[in-house]
């Protein structure tokens, strides 16, 4: 019981008085109507689902741009199929899709530009060199609203799904949203349908709100990911339906070399009442392209279920980078493989210049109240020998393992304490002392 006390009142320390995973998702932006509204349709475009309207959107935000010191203006996008290649946002914009309304990607890769890597990766993710520019994007953007009625964003994914799965790419896959360096960004009340790679990918973004958003991808699509906060900070995602083809939300920071000198972190992200779903991956992801950290997280209130992981840390030798300082609460599981994974042996590396001996850091996560039904794995942590992972503290975890499950709980090279966890963890995650550095967060300490 001690134990238990020691758990909760260090939760209760992270969440209350530390300046990091904080509660996100309570500072929640008020929307003002844009004092200055267009249609799609005064620029020409036509929603036939064959017509290419790429121009159409291009002229209006241009057009848009003029009211960015006037209160900014709306884009509407009335009911209808509208077909088009990338286009940019604007800063002080709101893009409104009505009930009805669709914007679908074209699904030729000539229509879709060829833009730099990302810094922090050096390189495309799946094909060396460049990649696609995403459906709608933003670069150094404020005040961005991306919203609607319902309305639906597709990528038509289909193409691109066969091109990464026959090794056919010329370079790595598109994203539906991609916002880059930009700040004040909010994206609600939309369905995202199969999209090429990721759905909502902010990276280098400060300030992001992402909810009541639904976003479906086919359980066969290859390496289709749901929302994937990258190098941002100060990020909620709420209120969201999820169910993709790898990961349902992956938090990333940069990739080996690149995302070490790059040196942005993830960190001040709440995800609260969500629905995940992650055929071949799993619900929510931590790396394994985790090079410039991830810390100070608060997941809560959430739902997995049909997938192949429920929590997973990933990482491995030459990503350096940290992934600590992480809460994880109010889980409740259905019909998951592996419930809770961490492992150092996951990904790959952009080229032969990474540093070996660059190591990451697991340390300072709490999992707490989570229940599970039809589960094979209770737990799997292989942490590497010259860095493991420590101080795993488990509370209040009662996960019913299937008739498959024949040695619940895997782990090597970890340490850390349980408390009211059944099945019974390994014996390494049952050290109290492991746990109690966790009392002083930031030169806080938390007082019983």
């Amino acid at each position: 019981m001690v134990a238990f006390l020691l758990l909760l009142a260090l939760s209760n320390e992270v969440r209350v008085n530390g300046d990091g995973s904080g509660r996100q998702c309570e500072i929640n932006p008020a929307l003002k109507p844009r004092p200055h509204t267009v249609s799609i349709l005064e620029f020409g475009a036509v929603g036939d689902g064959k017509t290419l309207n790429t121009m159409a959107f291009q002229n209006a935000i241009f057009y848009l741009k003029s009211f960015a010191d006037k209160g900014g203006a709306q884009l509407y996008v009335p009911p209808g199929t509208w077909l088009t290649q990338s286009f940019n946002l604007t800063s002080h914009l709101t893009l409104f899709l009505e009930k009805g309304a669709v914007i679908l990607g074209s699904q030729d890769p000539f229509h879709w530009e060829v833009v730099d890597p990302l810094p922090s990766y050096g390189r495309g993710v799946e094909v060396p060199g460049g990649r696609y520019q995403s459906l709608i994007n933003g670069n150094m953007l404020h005040d961005v609203v991306i919203t609607g009625n319902n309305g639906n964003i597709d990528g038509m994914g289909f193409a691109w799904w066969e091109l990464f799965s026959s090794h056919s790419l010329n370079y790595s896959r598109p994203h539906l949203i991609e916002l880059v360096a930009s700040d004040h960004v909010v994206v609600s009340n939309l369905t995202f349908l199969n999209a090429p790679a990721y759905s909502i990918h902010p990276v280098y973004c400060s300030n992001v709100h992402i909810h009541n958003v639904s976003i479906s991808a086919p359980p066969e699509s290859p390496n289709t990911v749901g929302i994937v906060p990258d190098s941002s900070d100060h990020v909620c995602i709420e209120d969201c339906v999820i169910a993709t083809g790898y990961d349902a939300i992956s938090l990333k920071s940069g990739w080996d070399e690149y995302g070490i000198a790059y040196g942005r972190p993830t960190e001040n992200v709440h995800i609260r009442r969500v629905h995940l779903q992650a055929s071949s991956g799993s619900t929510i992801a931590f790396g394994s392209d985790m090079s410039g950290g991830i810390s100070n997280i608060l997941v809560e209130n959430v739902h997995l279920y049909n997938s192949k992981s429920g929590i997973e840390f990933r990482t491995m030798r030459g990503r350096g980078g940290y992934m600590k300082e992480i809460i994880i609460s109010d889980i409740e599981m259905e019909n998951i493989y592996t419930a809770i994974a961490a492992t150092g042996y996951c990904g790959s590396h952009p080229d032969d210049k990474f540093d070996p001996n660059a190591l990451p850091l697991l340390d300072h996560i709490i999992l707490q109240d989570m229940i599970g039904t039809n589960i094979t794995i209770a737990g799997s942590f292989a942490g590497l020998q010259e860095s493991p992972f420590t101080n795993i503290c488990l509370s209040n975890i009662t996960l019913s393992t299937n008739s498959v499950s024949s040695i619940p709980w895997e782990c090597s090279n970890v340490s850390g304490f349980s408390d009211y966890v059944l099945p019974k963890p390994c014996p390494d995650l049952e050290t109290l002392s492991n746990c109690l550095s966790l009392l002083i967060i930031k030169g806080k300490t938390a007082v019983m």
